[in-house]
Protein backbone atom coordinates (compact mmCIF):
# COMPACT_ATOMS: atom_id res chain seq x y z
CA UNK A 1 0.00 0.00 0.00
CA UNK A 2 1.43 3.15 -1.05
CA UNK A 3 1.47 6.57 0.50
CA UNK A 4 -1.67 8.18 -0.07
CA UNK A 5 -1.19 11.49 2.17
CA UNK A 6 1.65 14.68 2.89
CA UNK A 7 5.39 13.32 3.56
CA UNK A 8 6.59 13.06 7.07
CA UNK A 9 8.32 16.33 7.11
CA UNK A 10 5.28 18.23 5.65
CA UNK A 11 2.97 16.32 8.52
CA UNK A 12 5.52 17.62 11.53
CA UNK A 13 4.53 21.32 9.92
CA UNK A 14 0.91 20.67 9.53
CA UNK A 15 -1.16 23.14 11.21
CA UNK A 16 -4.66 23.74 9.18
CA UNK A 17 -6.97 26.53 10.03
CA UNK A 18 -9.86 24.72 11.55
CA UNK A 19 -12.46 27.63 12.84
CA UNK A 20 -13.62 26.67 16.69
CA UNK A 21 -17.33 27.30 17.33
CA UNK A 22 -18.09 30.11 19.67
CA UNK A 23 -20.36 28.51 21.71
CA UNK A 24 -17.78 25.13 21.74
CA UNK A 25 -17.22 24.95 26.03
CA UNK A 26 -20.79 25.99 26.50
CA UNK A 27 -22.01 23.55 24.78
CA UNK A 28 -20.07 20.96 25.74
CA UNK A 29 -20.10 22.36 29.87
CA UNK A 30 -24.32 21.86 29.16
CA UNK A 31 -24.15 18.76 27.74
CA UNK A 32 -21.54 17.03 30.94
CA UNK A 33 -23.66 19.09 33.46
CA UNK A 34 -27.05 17.15 32.00
CA UNK A 35 -25.36 13.84 32.02
CA UNK A 36 -23.97 14.61 35.88
CA UNK A 37 -27.76 15.84 36.81
CA UNK A 38 -28.80 12.15 36.49
CA UNK A 39 -27.23 10.97 39.63
CA UNK A 40 -27.18 7.28 38.98
CA UNK A 41 -25.15 5.34 41.02
CA UNK A 42 -22.56 3.23 39.51
CA UNK A 43 -22.75 -0.72 39.95
CA UNK A 44 -19.99 -3.31 39.70
CA UNK A 45 -20.52 -6.93 40.11
CA UNK A 46 -17.88 -10.04 40.58
CA UNK A 47 -18.27 -12.35 37.65
CA UNK A 48 -14.58 -13.65 37.38
CA UNK A 49 -15.81 -17.44 38.31
CA UNK A 50 -17.78 -17.03 35.12
CA UNK A 51 -15.15 -16.43 32.84
CA UNK A 52 -12.63 -19.11 34.28
CA UNK A 53 -10.03 -16.73 34.91
CA UNK A 54 -7.77 -17.28 37.71
CA UNK A 55 -4.62 -14.27 37.60
CA UNK A 56 -7.36 -11.12 37.16
CA UNK A 57 -10.33 -10.10 38.50
CA UNK A 58 -13.58 -8.91 36.70
CA UNK A 59 -16.54 -6.82 37.17
CA UNK A 60 -18.96 -6.52 35.03
CA UNK A 61 -20.21 -2.33 35.37
CA UNK A 62 -23.35 -0.26 34.83
CA UNK A 63 -22.24 3.81 35.08
CA UNK A 64 -24.66 6.25 34.16
CA UNK A 65 -23.74 8.05 30.91
CA UNK A 66 -25.86 10.10 28.22
CA UNK A 67 -29.18 11.02 29.87
CA UNK A 68 -28.47 8.97 32.79
CA UNK A 69 -28.89 5.74 30.46
CA UNK A 70 -26.41 2.85 31.94
CA UNK A 71 -23.49 2.27 30.31
CA UNK A 72 -21.82 -1.42 30.19
CA UNK A 73 -18.27 -1.71 31.38
CA UNK A 74 -15.64 -3.90 31.89
CA UNK A 75 -13.24 -3.86 34.86
CA UNK A 76 -10.34 -6.24 34.66
CA UNK A 77 -7.41 -5.82 38.03
CA UNK A 78 -4.86 -8.70 38.90
CA UNK A 79 -5.86 -10.89 41.31
CA UNK A 80 -5.01 -10.17 45.16
CA UNK A 81 -3.80 -6.57 43.74
CA UNK A 82 -2.99 -3.58 46.58
CA UNK A 83 -4.81 -0.67 45.29
CA UNK A 84 -5.55 1.83 44.57
CA UNK A 85 -4.29 1.27 41.36
CA UNK A 86 -3.55 3.34 37.97
CA UNK A 87 -6.43 2.52 35.99
CA UNK A 88 -6.03 2.50 32.10
CA UNK A 89 -10.22 3.78 30.39
CA UNK A 90 -10.34 1.89 27.30
CA UNK A 91 -12.61 3.24 24.33
CA UNK A 92 -13.36 0.81 21.86
CA UNK A 93 -12.67 0.52 17.93
CA UNK A 94 -15.62 1.80 15.13
CA UNK A 95 -18.30 -0.97 15.02
CA UNK A 96 -16.93 -2.65 18.02
CA UNK A 97 -18.51 -3.13 21.81
CA UNK A 98 -16.58 -4.24 25.35
CA UNK A 99 -16.32 -7.37 23.57
CA UNK A 100 -15.67 -10.75 26.56
CA UNK A 101 -13.10 -9.81 29.37
CA UNK A 102 -10.77 -12.63 27.79
CA UNK A 103 -9.92 -9.84 25.06
CA UNK A 104 -8.76 -7.56 27.38
CA UNK A 105 -5.97 -9.15 29.91
CA UNK A 106 -3.25 -7.11 28.67
CA UNK A 107 -3.46 -4.28 31.21
CA UNK A 108 -4.24 -6.40 34.11
CA UNK A 109 -0.93 -8.28 33.02
CA UNK A 110 1.18 -5.18 33.58
CA UNK A 111 -0.50 -4.92 36.96
CA UNK A 112 -2.84 -1.87 36.01
CA UNK A 113 -6.47 -1.83 36.48
CA UNK A 114 -8.83 -1.64 33.41
CA UNK A 115 -12.44 -0.11 32.33
CA UNK A 116 -13.05 -1.15 29.06
CA UNK A 117 -16.19 1.10 27.72
CA UNK A 118 -18.84 -0.56 25.91
CA UNK A 119 -19.57 1.91 22.95
CA UNK A 120 -23.30 2.55 22.83
CA UNK A 121 -25.19 0.99 19.56
CA UNK A 122 -21.95 -0.83 18.17
CA UNK A 123 -21.57 -3.32 21.02
CA UNK A 124 -24.14 -5.57 22.21
CA UNK A 125 -24.53 -4.13 26.18
CA UNK A 126 -25.50 -0.89 25.44
CA UNK A 127 -28.30 0.27 22.98
CA UNK A 128 -28.60 3.75 21.73
CA UNK A 129 -31.98 4.75 23.02
CA UNK A 130 -31.45 8.29 22.48
CA UNK A 131 -31.73 7.95 18.78
CA UNK A 132 -31.45 11.88 17.99
CA UNK A 133 -34.53 13.36 16.32
CA UNK A 134 -34.66 10.74 13.52
CA UNK A 135 -33.15 12.15 11.26
CA UNK A 136 -31.82 10.08 8.09
CA UNK A 137 -28.62 8.96 8.09
CA UNK A 138 -26.16 6.67 5.33
CA UNK A 139 -24.92 3.59 6.75
CA UNK A 140 -23.39 3.25 9.99
CA UNK A 141 -23.06 5.94 12.64
CA UNK A 142 -20.95 8.69 11.29
CA UNK A 143 -23.98 10.75 10.02
CA UNK A 144 -26.85 9.65 12.09
CA UNK A 145 -27.63 13.15 13.73
CA UNK A 146 -26.03 15.27 11.75
CA UNK A 147 -28.27 18.21 11.49
CA UNK A 148 -27.19 19.05 14.76
CA UNK A 149 -24.68 19.14 17.30
CA UNK A 150 -27.70 18.39 19.86
CA UNK A 151 -28.92 15.42 18.03
CA UNK A 152 -25.52 13.67 17.18
CA UNK A 153 -24.80 10.50 17.61
CA UNK A 154 -21.34 11.19 18.92
CA UNK A 155 -22.33 13.82 21.41
CA UNK A 156 -23.72 10.75 23.07
CA UNK A 157 -20.90 8.42 22.72
CA UNK A 158 -18.43 11.09 24.31
CA UNK A 159 -20.64 11.67 27.10
CA UNK A 160 -20.55 8.24 28.07
CA UNK A 161 -16.58 8.56 27.81
CA UNK A 162 -15.98 11.26 29.99
CA UNK A 163 -18.61 9.57 32.23
CA UNK A 164 -16.51 6.22 32.58
CA UNK A 165 -13.90 8.63 33.78
CA UNK A 166 -16.28 9.94 36.31
CA UNK A 167 -17.32 6.47 37.65
CA UNK A 168 -13.85 5.55 38.32
CA UNK A 169 -14.09 7.55 41.42
CA UNK A 170 -16.87 5.31 42.52
CA UNK A 171 -15.34 2.10 42.30
CA UNK A 172 -13.09 0.51 45.02
CA UNK A 173 -9.35 -0.04 44.54
CA UNK A 174 -9.08 2.84 42.09
CA UNK A 175 -6.55 5.45 42.25
CA UNK A 176 -8.84 8.77 40.57
CA UNK A 177 -5.20 10.70 40.22
CA UNK A 178 -3.78 8.02 37.51
CA UNK A 179 -6.17 7.80 34.91
CA UNK A 180 -5.00 7.02 31.62
CA UNK A 181 -7.68 7.44 28.36
CA UNK A 182 -7.04 5.04 25.41
CA UNK A 183 -7.99 3.92 22.20
CA UNK A 184 -7.17 3.14 18.66
CA UNK A 185 -9.14 4.32 15.78
CA UNK A 186 -12.89 5.34 17.24
CA UNK A 187 -11.61 4.93 20.47
CA UNK A 188 -8.32 7.35 19.80
CA UNK A 189 -10.78 10.11 19.16
CA UNK A 190 -13.12 9.61 21.98
CA UNK A 191 -9.76 8.91 24.25
CA UNK A 192 -9.02 12.34 22.90
CA UNK A 193 -12.27 14.28 23.35
CA UNK A 194 -12.23 12.50 27.12
CA UNK A 195 -8.77 14.47 27.66
CA UNK A 196 -10.00 17.73 26.36
CA UNK A 197 -13.49 17.54 28.09
CA UNK A 198 -12.18 16.61 31.58
CA UNK A 199 -9.03 17.53 31.35
CA UNK A 200 -8.31 17.96 35.27
CA UNK A 201 -9.33 14.03 35.52
CA UNK A 202 -6.85 12.64 33.25
CA UNK A 203 -3.09 11.80 34.30
CA UNK A 204 -2.19 10.65 30.59
CA UNK A 205 -3.83 10.02 27.21
CA UNK A 206 -2.73 7.58 24.33
CA UNK A 207 -4.93 7.97 21.17
CA UNK A 208 -3.61 5.38 18.71
CA UNK A 209 -3.97 5.73 14.74
CA UNK A 210 -7.16 8.23 16.18
CA UNK A 211 -10.25 8.85 13.83
CA UNK A 212 -12.81 11.83 14.25
CA UNK A 213 -9.98 14.37 13.15
CA UNK A 214 -10.05 17.07 10.95
CA UNK A 215 -13.27 15.68 9.47
CA UNK A 216 -13.30 17.90 6.52
CA UNK A 217 -9.74 16.86 4.95
CA UNK A 218 -10.96 13.12 6.03
CA UNK A 219 -13.66 12.96 4.26
CA UNK A 220 -12.29 14.80 1.14
CA UNK A 221 -8.59 12.18 0.95
CA UNK A 222 -9.72 8.80 3.03
CA UNK A 223 -10.00 5.86 0.79
CA UNK A 224 -11.76 3.37 3.29
CA UNK A 225 -14.00 3.35 6.68
CA UNK A 226 -16.08 5.15 8.09
CA UNK A 227 -15.53 8.59 7.05
CA UNK A 228 -16.59 6.99 3.57
CA UNK A 229 -19.89 7.46 4.81
CA UNK A 230 -19.57 10.54 5.62
CA UNK A 231 -18.85 11.23 1.75
CA UNK A 232 -21.83 9.38 0.44
CA UNK A 233 -23.72 11.16 2.62
CA UNK A 234 -22.58 14.44 1.39
CA UNK A 235 -23.09 13.18 -2.21
CA UNK A 236 -26.20 12.37 -1.75
CA UNK A 237 -27.37 15.91 -0.47
CA UNK A 238 -24.40 17.73 -1.33
CA UNK A 239 -27.05 20.91 -2.37
CA UNK A 240 -27.97 21.86 0.72
CA UNK A 241 -26.41 20.38 3.44
CA UNK A 242 -22.65 20.13 3.27
CA UNK A 243 -21.57 23.51 5.57
CA UNK A 244 -24.47 22.47 8.14
CA UNK A 245 -22.91 18.88 7.93
CA UNK A 246 -19.42 20.30 8.52
CA UNK A 247 -21.07 22.70 11.04
CA UNK A 248 -22.06 20.15 13.41
CA UNK A 249 -18.59 18.03 13.20
CA UNK A 250 -17.06 21.04 14.32
CA UNK A 251 -18.13 19.78 17.92
CA UNK A 252 -16.84 16.98 17.95
CA UNK A 253 -13.38 17.23 15.98
CA UNK A 254 -10.13 15.97 18.04
CA UNK A 255 -8.44 19.00 16.94
CA UNK A 256 -10.45 21.26 19.37
CA UNK A 257 -10.46 18.67 22.15
CA UNK A 258 -6.50 18.35 21.48
CA UNK A 259 -6.75 22.16 21.71
CA UNK A 260 -7.75 21.50 25.35
CA UNK A 261 -6.15 18.76 26.78
CA UNK A 262 -3.26 19.16 28.73
CA UNK A 263 -1.98 15.66 30.04
CA UNK A 264 1.12 13.94 28.98
CA UNK A 265 -0.05 12.33 25.30
CA UNK A 266 1.86 9.57 23.48
CA UNK A 267 -0.14 9.45 19.73
CA UNK A 268 0.47 7.12 16.92
CA UNK A 269 0.07 7.11 13.50
CA UNK A 270 0.62 5.18 10.28
CA UNK A 271 1.97 6.65 7.61
CA UNK A 272 0.20 4.06 5.15
CA UNK A 273 -2.93 4.40 6.79
CA UNK A 274 -6.17 4.51 4.06
CA UNK A 275 -8.62 5.13 6.76
CA UNK A 276 -7.49 8.08 9.06
CA UNK A 277 -5.07 10.01 7.02
CA UNK A 278 -2.24 10.77 8.55
CA UNK A 279 -2.63 14.66 8.27
CA UNK A 280 -5.56 13.93 10.44
CA UNK A 281 -3.81 12.66 12.94
CA UNK A 282 -0.98 15.31 12.77
CA UNK A 283 -3.80 18.05 12.61
CA UNK A 284 -4.62 16.98 16.24
CA UNK A 285 -1.30 16.26 17.67
CA UNK A 286 0.21 19.93 16.55
CA UNK A 287 -2.38 21.73 18.32
CA UNK A 288 -2.22 19.70 21.27
CA UNK A 289 -2.33 22.01 23.82
CA UNK A 290 -0.22 19.47 26.64
CA UNK A 291 3.80 20.38 26.70
CA UNK A 292 4.44 16.70 26.91
CA UNK A 293 3.69 14.84 23.65
CA UNK A 294 4.82 12.39 21.69
CA UNK A 295 4.47 10.95 18.37
CA UNK A 296 5.02 7.27 17.38
CA UNK A 297 5.61 7.00 13.57
CA UNK A 298 5.35 3.56 12.01
CA UNK A 299 6.36 4.42 8.30
CA UNK A 300 5.00 1.40 6.41
CA UNK A 301 1.69 0.63 8.98
CA UNK A 302 -1.56 0.64 7.29
CA UNK A 303 -4.49 1.86 9.97
CA UNK A 304 -3.50 -1.42 12.20
CA UNK A 305 -0.10 1.15 13.33
CA UNK A 306 2.35 -0.72 14.93
CA UNK A 307 0.10 -3.54 15.73
CA UNK A 308 1.67 -6.02 18.58
CA UNK A 309 4.46 -3.90 19.14
CA UNK A 310 2.60 -0.80 20.31
CA UNK A 311 1.90 -1.99 23.90
CA UNK A 312 5.42 -2.04 25.07
CA UNK A 313 6.12 1.33 23.65
CA UNK A 314 2.85 2.38 26.18
CA UNK A 315 3.87 0.62 28.78
CA UNK A 316 7.63 1.80 28.35
CA UNK A 317 6.04 5.55 27.95
CA UNK A 318 3.73 5.59 31.04
CA UNK A 319 6.57 4.31 33.05
CA UNK A 320 8.95 6.95 32.27
CA UNK A 321 5.79 9.29 33.67
CA UNK A 322 5.98 7.72 36.90
CA UNK A 323 2.63 6.34 35.87
CA UNK A 324 3.24 2.34 36.53
CA UNK A 325 1.84 0.33 38.95
CA UNK A 326 3.75 0.54 42.35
Amino acid sequence: MPLTDASLDELTNYRPEIPTPQDFDAFWDRTLAEARGHGAAVKADRVTDHHLLRTVEVDDVRFPGWNGEPVAAWLLRPHDADGPLPVVVTCIGYSGGRGLPTDHLLWSAAGYAQLVVDSRGQGHDTPDRSQGDGTQWAEGFMTRGIDSPDHYYYRRLMTDCARAVDAVAELAGLDPERVIVTGGSQGGGLALAVAGLVPDRVAAVMPDVPFLCHFRRAAEIAGEGPYVELAKYLRWHSRHNVEPAFATLSYFDGVQFARRAVAPALFSVGLMDPICPPSTVYAAFNNYAGEDRTMTVWPFADHGGGYGSNPAVQLAWLRDRGLAPR
